[in-house]
């Protein structure tokens, strides 16, 4: 089985904004202040953007497919949000993995649908529910409660939103480095100062954490036994170690890697 672990990280997108506000003659750090008030006045107590206000900068991956492993981020540093997106759908075509996220059905997949419809990409294996290939009309990447697609922040919280967590939290608890570099929050100006390598390396140190937490849960689950899971966890801290990146050292140093899974967290 091929499994295919992403994330996205994203800016406003300050062509809808001025569209939408009239806000044209303004440089892009003025209109996403401008879209940033409003919707704080909209909301009365955050200025997350709406999804259809969000456009791509990063998209990292972790694909597990046979018996390797990879850990990268799509197109390079200076890729269209097009070519992005683009690659990211010809990887479903080309895989057909099982795509693992942490609010992925929330966040970066509503995302994606709205970019594609700005760039008229071709996705058509991922919106395959069944009339092109059967097995997609009982597993499929669309519905919320099908695995092809598994969201393992939804999955863990039993698809009640009250009960959802942060992946940093969680990777934490686990003994995994959780977020390293920056946070989402500061995406915004780190692309402003024109460092796109930065957002990259954040979201690909993301992404580990999300494949780690999800080896844990097919753990838990019976997928994976205890050996097959410590075999998982080598083959990953081999890879970075290849890899020699400085984010991936980081998070090699930071991961609390023991042999077998902690059962003294009992909180005494």
């Amino acid at each position: 089985m091929n499994v295919l672990v992403f994330d996205i990280e994203t800016v406003p997108d300050t062509v809808t904004g001025s569209r939408l506000y009239g806000l044209e003659g303004l440089d892009d750090d003025s209109i996403a202040k401008a879209m940033f008030t409003k919707r704080l006045q909209k909301t009365g107590g955050s200025d997350f953007l709406p999804l259809h206000l969000h456009k791509v900068v990063a998209i990292s991956a972790v694909l597990r497919s046979g018996n390797q492993i990879k850990v990268w981020s799509l197109g390079t540093e200076t890729s269209s949000e097009k070519e992005l997106i683009t690659r990211f759908y010809d990887g479903i075509d080309r895989f057909s993995p099982t795509l693992v996220s942490w609010n992925g059905g929330g966040f970066d997949l509503p995302v994606l649908h709205y970019r594609s419809l700005v760039h008229g990409i071709d996705a058509r294996r991922y919106w395959d529910n069944g009339e092109d290939d059967r097995e997609f009309k009982f597993n499929n990447y669309l519905s919320r409660y099908h695995w092809r697609h598994t969201d393992l922040m939804d999955i863990l919280a039993s698809f009640n939103l009250r009960a959802a967590a942060p992946l940093d939290e969680v990777a934490m608890m686990l003994g995994f480095p959780g977020k390293l570099g920056m946070n989402g929050g500061a995406v915004w100006d780190t692309f402003l100062e024109g460092n796109v390598k930065a957002i990259r390396d954040y979201c690909e140190t993301d992404v580990l954490n999300t494949y780690l937490v999800f080896l844990r849960w097919e753990l838990v689950r019976g997928n994976l036994n205890q050996q097959s899971y410590d075999q998982e966890c080598r083959l990953v801290r081999t890879w970075l170690t290849e890899a020699n990146q400085g984010h991936f050292n980081q998070f090699l140093e930071e991961w609390q890697y023991v042999s077998e899974v902690d059962d003294n967290n009992d909180g005494e």
